[in-house]
This record gives structure tokens, C-alpha cells and sequence, in this order.
């Protein structure tokens, strides 16, 4: 539907252009020294930042002999339209989001790390309402064309209603809270902290979250395919910050307690306010887990219901003539798609390493 493309999709859109004639696209690449990964507020992506902090970015960058700067960018669709126009080599990201920006639009996109799934972390809030049903006919806020607008349609789909029954505004995570915050607004789909947020609000009920459709919101860092190819050691640092990082983080001393503090003040929050985002969100928290999340045929079944939903929604673009049209690599060798446009290649290999021992 025209009124879906948005200036933030016409933007994304243009941007994958970009993306494919520069640095995405698997063009061949030289090998480089310095990386830069962009991140937004979320809990299951605050590690990364934290361990820029702590130290642990270098010392694992030291090691592979690369230098690795994370990047705080504060609207979360930025973020991904940055990578996708190459200004960044690498993303934290979901798994719908990944598939229906970089790489339908071209760009070469692999990912590395499964981090978490969303376990409660995205939701859809109504104000003075008893249940999901009242949603019919409200106008909804939300990041559209992202994953909270798949959670809208899985959440709709269990009440015997549909997209159509709802009008939904686009409106930025970073300016959700306020916008929910008018009297005017009565219903919303967005994800931690800022769920928390709107949940405090008079009258506002949490009706429906990702704990209901487990495993189907993924929480990545995904690297641009050529940069990896052409600078393996990237893969290994990252992977091997992100294992030290959250072995720390699951600590029940002080040093844990510690690393959790200080990722909540990163993300504006407080510690008991970011263990309670925790609770919400599935942390893979050993590569073992990870790697056998991602092998698992839970996956495809996953990518399909994704990419069904994207195609449905025109996300492939106009050219797109099936939901096959972007090729998915999976792990073993398989294939979601169309094999001759792989875009999304989920790469367990620096978290098999990790899992190995031999980082």
C-alpha cells in the first residue's frame, strides 16, 4: 500500500543504492585495521557499549590486530539505514529488520552473533482497555515496517483481526514516549525500555508482548559479508568481546552486579529497571546455546513466517515477485530463497569458535 513508504523506507531505499555501488553487495574488499559498529538503546545490545567501556573492545581488538569503535546511534532505524549506506561495517539488529533493509536492499549481510530473543521486551500497549480486541479501529504508534509492526500483525492475528482493522503512525522509537503520551494516543507497539515507559502512563495496559510468539523476534550483530571476507579477525574479536562481556554480565557477585549497573546508566535506566528488561529478554548466554539456536530447524521456520510477512508488506521492493525473491543462507548449507540472491547469510562460525575454545 503506497501509504506504507514512508520518508524513512524511501531513505532506506536510496541509501541501499548507495550501499550496493560502495561497500555492500559482496564487492571485494581490502583488507582493513579499523571498524566501526553501530548500536541503540536496548538491553540485549548493551553489552556492546559496555564493553567499550570496560575495556574489553580492546583487548580483544589488540589481539586480532584491528581497532573496533562502537557507535551510539539514538534512532534505531538510523542505525541500520547508517549501515546500510556504509557508513558503518556492522550493526546490532533484528532479524526482520536485516532482511527487509540491507538486504533487500542488496547489501550483502551477515550474521554473526545471535545475542538474545525478545521474551516479553516488545509489546503492544492500549490505554483504557481489557484486552488486545479493543485494538480494533485505533489509530497505533510504531516504528512501521519493523519488527514492531510484525509483532502488531502476529499480536492482531490471535484476536481474529487484521492489519487493516488499525491504522498505524509512524513514529520513531526515540520520540514514542512522548508521542504516547498525548491524550489523543491510545494504542502503541514498541520495545524496552521505552515499553516500560508507556506502561507507567494513566490508563495504558501492556495487552500483548513477544513472550506470546517466542524465538521470532532475534536480536543480532550483523557485518557487512565483505568486510568479513576480507578481514576475518573482525568476526574473531567480535565474537570474542561479546562471550567475555555477557559471561560477565551473568555474574550473581559484585563484578556482575557492577557490569549490569553500568550498562542501565548507558541506557538511561536504572539497575533494577535494566534486571527487569533482562527477565524479558532470552539471552543465549554461552556460544554453545547460540550456536545450537541458530543450527536449530527452529530458524527457517522462524526466517519463513519473516519474510512471508515482509513480501506481504512490498518490503523485497516492486521487483520482488515472491517471498523467494531474497535468498536466506543458513547454516549447513542450506538455503531460504532464491540461492542465486543469498543477502542474509546466518554465520555461526565465530560463535563455533568461541564455543570451541579457540578465539
Amino acid at each position: 500500500m503506497a501509504s506504507w513508504l514512508t520518508k524513512t523506507r524511501v531513505a532506506i531505499a536510496t541509501a541501499a543504492m548507495l550501499a550496493t555501488a560502495s561497500c555492500g553487495g559482496g564487492a571485494q574488499q581490502a583488507k582493513r585495521t579499523d571498524f566501526s559498529i553501530g548500536w541503540s538503546i536496548y538491553a540485549g545490545w548493551m553489552p556492546w557499549p559496555y564493553a567499550q567501556q570496560a575495556g574489553i573492545v580492546k583487548k580483544w581488538a589488540d589481539k586480532y590486530g584491528v581497532k573496533i569503535n562502537f557507535v551510539q546511534v539514538n534512532d534505531y532505524v538510523e542505525s541500520v539505514n547508517q549501515f546500510n549506506a556504509g557508513k558503518l561495517d556492522g550493526v546490532t539488529v533484528t532479524n526482520m529488520d536485516a532482511l527487509t533493509i540491507p538486504a533487500a536492499g542488496g547489501k550483502d549481510t551477515s550474521a554473526i552473533i545471535l545475542g538474545d530473543y525478545s521474551d516479553g521486551n516488545d509489546g503492544i500497549v492500549l490505554k483504557n482497555a481489557s484486552s488486545l480486541a479493543d485494538i480494533k479501529g485505533r489509530t497505533v504508534n510504531l516504528v512501521e515496517l519493523s519488527v514492531s509492526h510484525y509483532l502488531l500483525a502476529r499480536g492482531l492475528s490471535t484476536v481474529g483481526l487484521k492489519l487493516s482493522d488499525v491504522k498505524t503512525v509512524n513514529t520513531s522509537d526515540a520520540d514514542i514516549v512522548g508521542a504516547f503520551a498525548n491524550p489523543s494516543a491510545t494504542a502503541a507497539v514498541t520495545w524496552n525500555p521505552q515499553l516500560t515507559e508507556l506502561a507507567k502512563q494513566p490508563g495504558a495496559k501492556l495487552v500483548f508482548d513477544s513472550h506470546q510468539v517466542p524465538a521470532e523476534i532475534l536480536d543480532l550483530l550483523a557485518v557487512d559479508t565483505a568486510t568479513l571476507k576480507a578481514n576475518p579477525n573482525l568476526g574473531k574479536a567480535l565474537a570474542g568481546i561479546w562471550y567475555e562481556t555477557i559471561s560477565l554480565m551473568q555474574r550473581q557477585d559484585a563484578a556482575g552486579a557492577a557490569a549490569r549497573a553500568a550498562m542501565a546508566k548507558m541506557a538511561g535506566s536504572t539497575p533494577q529497571a535494566f534486571d527487569a528488561q533482562l527477565k524479558t529478554t532470552h539471552l543465549y548466554g554461552t556460544p554453545k546455546d547460540a550456536v545450537a539456536a541458530m543450527t536449530s530447524p527452529a530458524l527457517p521456520a522462524t526466517m519463513t513466517k519473516v519474510r512471508d510477512f515482509s513480501f506481504s508488506k512490498g518490503l523485497f521492493g516492486q521487483g520482488a515477485k515472491s517471498a523467494d525473491a531474497v535468498g536466506i543462507g543458513l547454516p549447513g548449507g542450506r538455503t531460504l530463497g532464491d540461492a542465486g540472491n543469498v543477502k542474509l547469510r546466518f554465520d555461526p562460525s565465530f560463535m563455533e569458535q568461541a564455543a570451541a575454545g579457540k578465539l
